[in-house]
């Protein structure tokens, strides 16, 4: 085992080690979906999230905005499912944005992300888990206009299905932003329980 080695993240300091990467369980009314958390690739990203999970503050909270080729407004197949905080006012200062280019990482199949709006400004609080190829979220892709992407930091290993259950859900919910129209649901699927495995 290598040296353990201490990482600042969201005003913690929390305990690594280079024994393997966490995993993370996460216990929907739907089913779990675990989740290898690559904390060697993205580890201010991991380490946020890590966070809420060991704090509990994913406990009771949800999925609530799904998005298939037929609710993305700028037809480009964008499909995947966020969820985390159901508040819009998350608990943990923003994180440093850890592009794909530098983690090596990629929106494939599976892939847990970190969802934000300018670079700087995302937080744990708020995740996703994209369904099939959306790699055009990674860094220089086109999808979001400064070009920087978004950060993975994830990998489901187990629970796919529910998350394509969630993603296939009636969406429709209220959105003020023509972004997002049609890509919220009615109610969210509440996240009973988050844990490391």
């Amino acid at each position: 085992m290598k040296p353990l080695k201490f990482l600042a993240a969201a005003g913690t300091a929390l305990l690594l080690t280079a024994c393997g990467n966490p995993t993370v369980i996460l216990e929907t009314e739907l089913g779990d979906i675990k989740i290898e958390v690559l904390e060697n690739k993205a580890p201010m990203s991991s380490a946020d999230f890590l966070y809420h999970v060991d704090q509990g503050l994913y406990d009771g909270e949800g999925f609530y905005r799904v998005v298939r080729p037929d609710n993305d407004p700028r037809d480009m197949g964008m499909s995947l499912i966020q969820g985390g905080l159901l508040s819009t006012t998350p608990v943990t200062p923003a994180i440093d944005h850890e592009p794909t280019n530098i983690s090596g990482l990629t929106h494939n199949d599976g892939a847990v992300s970190i969802a934000r709006e300018a670079v700087g400004t995302g937080s744990a609080a708020y995740f996703f888990i994209t369904v099939g190829d959306n790699s055009f979220l990674d860094h220089g892709g086109v999808r979001n206009p400064d070009g920087q992407g978004y950060a993975v930091f994830g990998k489901v290993t187990s629970g796919m299905d529910v998350v394509r259950k969630i993603q296939a859900m009636e969406s429709g919910g209220p959105s003020t932003d023509p972004r997002t129209k049609g890509q919220f649901l009615p109610e969210a699927v509440i996240i009973k329980n988050a844990k490391r495995d």
